[in-house]
């Protein structure tokens, strides 16, 4: 019996009529749909059409004889597991016999043939081919459960998972389906895709999570429950739920009833698999958020108001972190002077984030000490070196004049700053090595800021591409910074828009002052 209570389709191809009358009257007494053929060609064509589950097969017919109809049936892949009777009242001998067994049939009947027979044959044949179809459809399932385990522990975000989540449930069942899980916000939202190769969408829908017990279960709701999905006519709804832990909500998987799941495994499986992925993004969220805490608390939380200046910054974190990263900026008012300082610490990690709070710190203090630029470095340098031995930073750091527009700068192997005054693009040079290396260090670099000009300090983020020379970017930079908006925020932002790579890798800091 197939799946919906048929016995299943025979294909009986011969050309006698008699013969053919015969075998069909005995195959539908025994509850077997039969459409008959007379020529190879026409049970070839039959077969390509399709919904045919056995071919009863003559091994002599006008135009093409049995064996190779067969053969071409069996070396088909859509028909490869189809199984086939040669039936025949001449080719007898074991030669014969055995010629079509060789060459594909899964049985051979020497007439006469008795009708318990042929049926009993039918029969035999079929509970091979429908265990083999079920083995082969288990098999793809979880061959796409695979792959959507895969995608959905690949997914960026949590709305991507849920999609990803039921486009996968979608091509594993070939019904519609609907995910529901609860982001770390406490937000139920719900991915549900109306069948294998439709894209699937993400809208938000509440469960009554009721007593759902740690671990997985299935049970059996009313469509009502579930109105986010036309689900077939007078279906009712299997729902897998997935509880990892009491302290979390659960996850569901719903699919119609009538969905040929190959027993509750696959479906429970997937839920399991698809909650831990919603588990590993929740606590991936918790950390971005506690990240994007210490970030901020780590940066300036407010920009000095510069009498004759305008600034501004921008801070873009690496797209594959949690916003913990090494890039660091400072901006504050010491005696008068404006305090300008811009660093990167190697590493994108807690750690790295650590080890930039002490060196910003360190700055700041040095620099309320009274000390020009270059013995701020190096003095910050020393404590590096004495501190956090095996540590590495770059810094860029100048002390500037409201009143006079003057600079003075020094450098610890920081990418140079950009002046651009009247529409042309000038570096300030000053190379030193980085911090945590023990050398002499060159005086610093003094100059005057003009008005009307922007000077813009930044991070390696910025430039650096994995497809491109640095030296690209510098010069990219220095096309795309020689026009200056009157809001430099704007100015900032198309800093970012035009130079910086669609998945940023690496954090990005830009700081900019413009003097009206």
């Amino acid at each position: 019996m197939t799946d919906d209570g048929r016995c299943g389709t025979v294909l009986v191809v011969d050309d006698s009529a008699t013969k053919r009358y015969l075998l069909v009257n005995w195959l539908s007494r025994a509850g077997y749909e039969v459409v008959e053929a007379v020529t190879g060609t026409e049970a070839l064509a039959r077969v390509d059409a399709g919904g045919i589950d056995l071919v009863v097969l003559d091994v002599r017919l006008p135009d093409l004889d049995g064996f190779e109809v067969c053969e071409r049936i069996k070396s088909d892949p859509r028909h490869a597991a189809l199984p086939v009777i040669h039936v025949s009242a001449h080719a007898v001998d074991v030669v014969d016999r055995t010629q079509g067994l060789t060459r594909g049939a899964d049985a051979y009947l020497a007439e006469p043939i008795e009708p318990e027979e042929l049926v009993a044959t039918a029969q035999a044949v079929l509970r091979y081919y429908r265990a083999r179809q079920r083995a082969e459809l288990l098999a793809k399932r979880l061959a796409t459960l695979a792959e959507t385990t895969l995608a959905v522990n690949s997914a960026s975000s949590f709305a991507r998972l849920l999609k990803v989540a039921a486009e996968g449930a979608a091509a594993i069942f070939e019904v519609p389906v609907a995910v529901v899980a609860e982001t770390v916000d406490g937000e139920s939202l719900a991915g549900v895709c109306v069948g294998p190769g439709s894209p699937a969408e993400v809208r938000p829908w509440a469960v009554d999570d009721g007593d759902v017990p740690v671990g997985s279960t299935m049970r059996t709701d009313q469509p009502a429950d579930w109105g986010l999905v036309d689900w077939p006519e007078g279906e009712t709804v299997t729902v897998a739920a997935a509880r990892l832990r009491v302290d979390r909500p659960p996850l569901y998987v719903a699919v119609p009833a009538s969905a040929p799941t190959a027993g509750p495994s696959v479906l429970v499986q997937l839920a399991q698999a698809v909650a831990a992925a919603v588990e590993a993004q929740r606590s991936y969220d918790e950390e971005h958020r506690i990240a994007v805490t210490l970030q901020r608390s780590l940066l300036p939380r407010r920009l000095p108001d510069l009498t004759g200046f305008q600034l501004a910054v921008r801070y873009e974190p690496a797209s594959a972190q949690t916003e913990v990263g090494g890039d660091f900026y400072e901006l504050a008012m010491i005696d008068g002077q404006l305090l300008v300082a811009i660093g990167d610490v190697a590493g994108h990690s807690l750690h790295a984030a650590t080890i930039m709070a002490e060196l910003r710190h360190a700055v700041r203090a040095y620099a309320v000490e009274g000390h020009q630029p270059g013995v701020v470095i190096e003095r910050t340098d020393e404590l590096l070196r004495t501190l956090l031995p095996n540590e590495f930073a770059t810094i860029c750091l100048l002390l500037l004049d409201p009143a006079t527009g003057r600079c003075r700068m020094a450098s610890a192997g920081h990418l140079p700053p950009l002046l651009v005054t009247d529409g042309a693009s000038e570096f300030l040079e000053h190379r030193a090595p980085l911090l945590g290396v023990r050398v002499t260090r060159p005086a610093d670099l003094e100059f005057v800021m003009p008005r009307g000009s922007t000077l813009v300090l930044y991070t390696d983020g910025l430039i650096e591409r994995r497809d491109a020379d640095i030296d690209e970017g510098l010069r990219a930079l220095a096309i795309s910074a020689a026009t200056v908006e009157d809001d430099l925020d704007r100015f900032c932002e198309r800093l970012l828009v035009e130079l910086a790579a669609p998945e940023i890798h690496d954090d990005i800091a830009v700081v900019a002052l413009h003097r009206r």
